[in-house]
């Protein structure tokens, strides 16, 4: 992989800027240009490779959900699977029926109903988690600007009607321990994180190296413990999309309504790219196709 085939990317791509919509059930969202293209890739080795508008901040929304699985798992180790299952849903990421069915326990932490339930978690265990989780994000960056996005955050809130119903089967199931309102409010800003690719590909740089940043040498988790949300990623990181995304893509994989996608190349690199274009599975159209472009003329896929 070198930069010009980077720089070749925006032009590729362009037709497909405009095969998306953006998420505009979320007011706040629904003001992003739908022409907005960035990508970076950062290697183990501090490598850097980059093109269109890679600096530029984004609403992370399910991307964030990554945050709090980890968080857990540092804080309660395998404790924490009881909470929340590893099971693939037929339906989407914020169906409500699969909760009901399953007398309340999520199917996967990537659901909306999963990552709710392990806020609740962290709630219960540290009042303060939505500094937590803000310092963390920092810690992973090294960029202490990072901050939420607190107009996106009051949209959500205004319009999470869906959200509400799925933390209310939770705590009618007794899933949810602290109050509705406290959890919800906490999940709709960490959903509002904002990163640029440029600080999206550093912050998860770890899960490429067995758990461990290259940049500081800290171990963030087991090596166990990060081969298991990368396979996590691979199996339903892109919820109803998962299938065709493995299939064309071949590797771990998260997504955002934001229009984010993040891959995760193990031994290798992270690569963070942002287009607000949705498909009807909420992943970014223009996203998935430079993925794709990539995968064809680099040959990183782990399948």
């Amino acid at each position: 992989m070198n930069q010009a085939i980077f720089d070749r990317l925006p032009e590729r791509i362009k037709p497909y800027l405009d095969k998306g919509k953006v998420a505009d059930y979320i007011p706040a969202l629904r003001l992003v240009s739908p022409d907005k293209f960035g990508i970076v890739a950062t290697y183990l080795d501090g490598t850097v490779y980059q093109a269109g508008d890679s600096s530029e901040q984004f609403s992370l929304q399910s991307i964030s959900k990554i945050f709090p699985l980890i968080l857990a798992l540092r804080s309660m180790g395998d404790e924490f699977w009881h909470h929340v299952g590893r099971r693939l849903s037929a339906k989407a990421f914020n169906a409500i029926t699969p909760l009901d069915e399953a007398k309340g326990t999520p199917r996967n932490p990537f659901t909306n109903g999963g990552a709710i339930a392990i806020l609740d978690v962290l709630l219960s265990l540290n009042s303060n988690y939505t500094k937590e989780l803000l310092a963390f994000a920092r810690q992973l960056t090294g960029n202490d600007a990072i901050d939420f996005d607190l107009t996106v955050a009051a949209s959500e809130k205004k319009t999470g009607h869906r959200n509400a119903a799925i933390a209310l089967i939770l705590k009618s199931y007794n899933v949810l321990k602290n109050q509705v309102d406290d959890v919800l409010d906490t999940y709709f800003t960490q959903c509002s994180l904002a990163m640029s690719c440029k600080d999206l590909s550093r912050a998860f740089l770890f899960l490429a190296n067995r758990g461990r940043d290259p940049f500081t040498d800290t171990q963030i988790l087991t090596p166990l413990q990060s081969r298991r949300i990368n396979a996590l990623m691979l199996m339903f990181g892109t919820y109803d999309a998962a299938g065709d995304f493995v299939f064309r893509i071949g590797l771990p994989g998260k997504s955002g309504v934001g229009g984010g996608l993040l891959v995760i190349v193990p031994e290798k690199m992270t690569i963070a790219v942002w287009s607000p274009g949705l498909d009807e599975y909420g992943t970014s159209v223009a996203g998935f196709r430079a993925l794709e472009l990539l995968i064809e003329t680099t040959d990183i896929s782990i399948l």
